[in-house]
């Protein structure tokens, strides 16, 4: 549409006071749109400060339960569980990821015990508990794609049956989605979730994360060779269609916010319930800015998740999630 000319147009007309930009701002953020990420650890009464994360800590799972309430009065719907697993129980065949006590299925039994309305997200890859530090099975120095389906399968049933809402394949093995979808159907939890990572980036933005889970240690090579290349758009495309096409009810970009034209293009595209997670080095790079005084760690941390809403973010999974709630919450 035409617009007037100058001055009859005045963009700054409804800029003037913070009740007009109320009124004409064309995207909000609310504690709604916020999945907690939050890191797991054996024990009890810990908290254990993530040193390359400034504010975030590993939880047992007591205070993993206190937690899910914090986070149930702030507003926030969902919390997302990531195991720090001992290093003794890390195999070759990963049988530690579907043990029905492992660390992510007592936690989220816990959680839904202390509040039964907190959604639980459980993370479905092996690297939390191989040896070799890889999401899927190394065999012969290659990370081999049919056989990790066969354990991630496994690994789905077990948090179903623990009582996860959502279950989010991180992996980026071809074909599970179809393959938990259909367990899942068959073993009786035809409405547990799946957000699916469907377009995760092999990225230099993991390495915090890989800290506070203990997988940098244990990492041999890469993951290049089933995480996307950052240069790649068309491809994004393609795998959220395939992953929706088996199945999946929800779609993830990874890592955040280098990636905000994948996440417009997959939601004009397709329209599905589309998320991105802010990644661990996203946070930290903006928490070690805003302790060394360089920026305004506050306003950067909103200014961030507003770009994710945006770019046509439906929510996002973040570190700042209670942060952001209390500020939103005033």
């Amino acid at each position: 549409m035409p617009l007037a000319p100058f001055p009859d147009a005045r963009f700054r007309r409804t800029r003037k006071s913070a009740a007009l930009r109320d009124l004409v701002r064309e995207n909000t953020l609310t504690p709604g749109d916020f999945i907690w990420p939050i890191f797991l650890r054996d024990g009890e009464g810990i908290e254990e400060p993530v040193p390359s994360m400034p504010g975030v800590v590993r939880r047992s799972v007591d205070l993993v339960a206190q937690a899910a309430r914090e986070a149930h009065a702030l507003g926030i719907p969902a919390i997302c569980l990531f195991p720090y697993t001992d290093p003794s129980l890390k195999t070759e065949d990963c049988a530690e990821a579907w043990n029905p006590e492992n660390l992510s299925n007592r936690a989220t039994r816990a959680i839904k015990a202390a509040v039964p309305e907190m959604v639980v997200m459980t993370d479905v890859a092996l690297d939390p508990y191989n040896i070799n530090g890889h999401d899927g099975f190394v065999v012969d120095g290659e990370v081999v794609n049919d056989a990790t389906v066969g354990a991630l399968v496994k690994q789905a049933l077990s948090q179903a049956e623990a009582g996860a809402d959502i279950i989010g394949p991180s992996d980026m093995m071809d074909g599970r989605i179809g393959a938990i979808r259909g367990a899942l159907e068959a073993g009786g939890f035809p409405n547990v979730a799946l957000l699916s990572y469907s377009a995760k980036y092999a990225s230099a933005f993991y390495g915090p994360f890989r800290d506070a889970v203990g997988a940098s240690g244990a990492l041999k090579g890469d993951k290049k060779t089933y995480q996307m290349d950052p240069a790649n758009s068309d491809e994004a495309l393609r795998l959220v269609d395939r992953d929706l096409s088996e199945g999946a009810d929800m779609v993830m970009i990874k890592p955040g916010m280098p990636y905000l034209d994948i996440c417009r293009r997959v939601k004009d595209r397709f329209g599905a319930p589309t998320y991105a997670y802010q990644v661990s080095g996203e946070y930290a790079m903006i928490q070690g800015a805003a302790q060394n005084g360089w920026i305004d760690g506050e306003q950067a941390m909103m200014e961030s998740l507003m770009g994710f809403k945006r770019a046509g973010c439906d929510g996002v999974l973040t570190y700042f999630a209670p942060a952001a709630a209390r500020l939103l919450n005033g």
